[in-house]
């Protein structure tokens, strides 16, 4: 009964959270959501853009735009698979 419960609140995490992956998930879309996560919390605190900014030498307007260009593919595009 305890696995029972323990996996159906499982997949409802997985359901709700894009993030926390599932059993398909590929090594691609773990990284991108890995890399699209931190770009996220990057914008989200101020003080560390304002620090990007300052290392890279660049407005902090421009660090903003690009990591929100960053974000679209942050680890390239997906790797097609072929049949064999």
């Amino acid at each position: 009964m305890d696995r029972f419960n323990l996996n159906s609140q499982l997949e409802h995490l997985q359901s709700k959270y894009v993030g926390t992956g599932h059993a398909d998930t590929t090594k691609h879309e773990w990284l991108v959501n890995q890399h699209r996560d931190s770009y996220a919390s990057y914008l989200g605190h101020n003080n560390l853009t304002h620090y990007f900014s300052i290392a890279e030498g660049e407005s902090i307007a421009r660090v903003r735009f690009n990591m929100l260009e960053k974000m679209l593919q942050p680890c390239g595009p997906p790797v097609i698979k072929k049949d064999i």
